[in-house]
């Protein structure tokens, strides 16, 4: 018998010759499990791994958190779009300085742009571009991101920001002040030992730009520093949540990428519980006669037979193949004899059955992310795609995600507005740039908006 198990060693699917079952339902425990691979109940159950003097903390039961997470990601679908469509639309169409110089009769900022060429020159990079793009898909992906301030030769100021992959940092725990630490190794989230690992210091969440300060009077500003971006919806100040981490703890993400697996199992496998196929055994006597076989010969023989025969029906390929075979009729009575029969079995299973629930799945993991399914071609909640209500609902959901996407913008902008700061560069803000959806009626299909 086949038997397809979960990672939990839960069977799901099971199948011989002549049974085929499943497995439905969540164990009583596994929510709790599941909640445990990010954090522990009681924080009291923290440990610490000792680099160098530094205490720090895992990050997840195991410190794999990052390392779970991506392969969950990785093999979910809908969640791995649902994160790319938050990381480009909270982009926009990049980021602009500028000052604002007053308001409208409306509220609306009123806008000068900077001409400052370095200003102009180091938002426009492909340096900045990539650190949005980066510590924007680890925020999103893992709850928290980061970035490396490079100084400069001289250490008085700095060269850029490079954004550090969250597989690969740990961080100790906070002291009085806000701050920590960073150790940042391709080992985690095994122990890395002696030489096989970077630390730099942590700016405080609290002031960033006032510890600056700090460590540039205590003349540590020549080794650079982490500046954290984190989601801090989580109560966990250190590392965070992620947004979609309540759709894995629910068994939504495990339902959604679980779903495709078992259709494909079905349609391989379809003809083991579809058709009934009788061979008369007289069949057997002339195509392997006694008296040029042995009993073990036969049995060797027609194996091999019928699994040419199962390999010619079995699978997408071969839908619809026709089948031959020879018969013989009675003289005496006109009856056919010696014919193979393939009669359907009636299958009460649908694997159409499923698609409902993977929508379901799909939108629950979308509600998860505040996306609304619309936009990602989904129609209402928890039903079938073909529910869609058109592009109004569309736009209204698209502009929707912009108004909820400020606070995230204004997070991954702080460590650039330090940068252009420490540096020396005109004071600015920065603004980002944005194509909104409009009706055809309006004269054009979008329009451009500053953000």
């Amino acid at each position: 018998m086949e038997i397809l198990y979960n990672k939990e060693g839960i069977p799901l699917l099971m199948q011989s010759t002549y049974v085929f079952g499943e497995t439905s339902g969540l164990p009583a425990n596994q929510a709790n499990e599941r909640l445990k691979i990010l954090m522990p109940y009681d924080l009291n159950e923290n440990s610490y791994i000792d680099i160098d003097g530094v205490k720090v903390r895992p990050w997840g039961a195991g410190n794999d958190f990052p390392q779970i997470a991506e392969r969950e990601i990785a093999g979910t679908s809908v969640l791995n779009t649902g994160l790319k469509f938050l990381r480009n639309l909270t982009l926009g169409q990049g980021i602009y300085p500028c000052r604002v110089k007053g308001f409208d009769d409306n509220g609306n900022e009123l806008l000068d742009p900077v001409t400052d060429s370095r200003v102009q020159k180091f938002v426009a990079s492909r340096q900045v571009r990539r650190y949005m793009e980066k510590v924007l898909r680890d925020y999103l992906k893992f709850g928290n991101g980061a970035v490396q301030f490079v100084p400069s030769a001289a250490g008085n100021s700095f060269a850029g920001v490079s954004p550090v992959n969250a597989l690969f940092r740990r961080y100790s725990e906070m002291d009085a002040y806000g701050s920590c630490r960073c150790i940042v190794s391709g080992y985690w989230p095994q122990r890395p030992g002696a030489g096989q690992y970077s630390k730099w210091e942590v700016l405080s969440e609290f002031d960033p730009e006032m510890h600056l300060e700090v460590l540039k009077f205590a003349g540590k500003m020549k080794n650079g520093f982490i500046m954290p971006v984190r989601d801090s919806w989580s109560n966990d100040d250190l590392y965070g949540m992620p947004i979609w981490f309540p759709a894995f703890v629910c068994g939504w993400t495990e339902i959604a990428h679980l779903i495709p697996h078992f259709l494909k199992k079905a349609y391989q496998n379809q003809i083991t519980w579809k058709w009934h196929v009788q061979i008369p055994y007289s069949y057997w006597e002339k195509k392997y006669p006694a008296k040029d076989y042995t009993p073990e010969q036969r049995k060797v023989e027609i194996n091999k037979y019928m699994d040419q025969v199962e390999m010619n029906l079995c699978g997408p390929d071969n839908a619809e193949k026709p089948l031959f075979s020879m018969y013989a009729v009675n003289e005496a009575n006109g009856r056919i004899e010696e014919e193979w029969k393939i009669k359907p079995l009636e299958n009460k299973y649908q694997g159409s059955d499923n698609l409902p629930v993977s929508a379901a799945a799909n939108s629950e993991i979308l509600f998860a992310l505040m996306v609304n399914p619309n936009v990602m071609g989904a129609g209402m909640p928890g039903g079938t795609y073909a529910g869609n209500q058109g592009g109004s609902n569309i736009r209204e959901a698209f502009l929707v995600n912009i108004a909820n996407a400020w606070i995230d913008r204004q997070n991954i902008l702080d460590p650039i507005e330090l940068y252009i700061r420490i540096n020396g560069m005109p004071d600015c803000e920065l603004r980002f740039r944005n194509t909104i959806l409009v009706t055809l009626d309006s004269g054009s299909g979008t329009k451009k908006t500053l953000s």
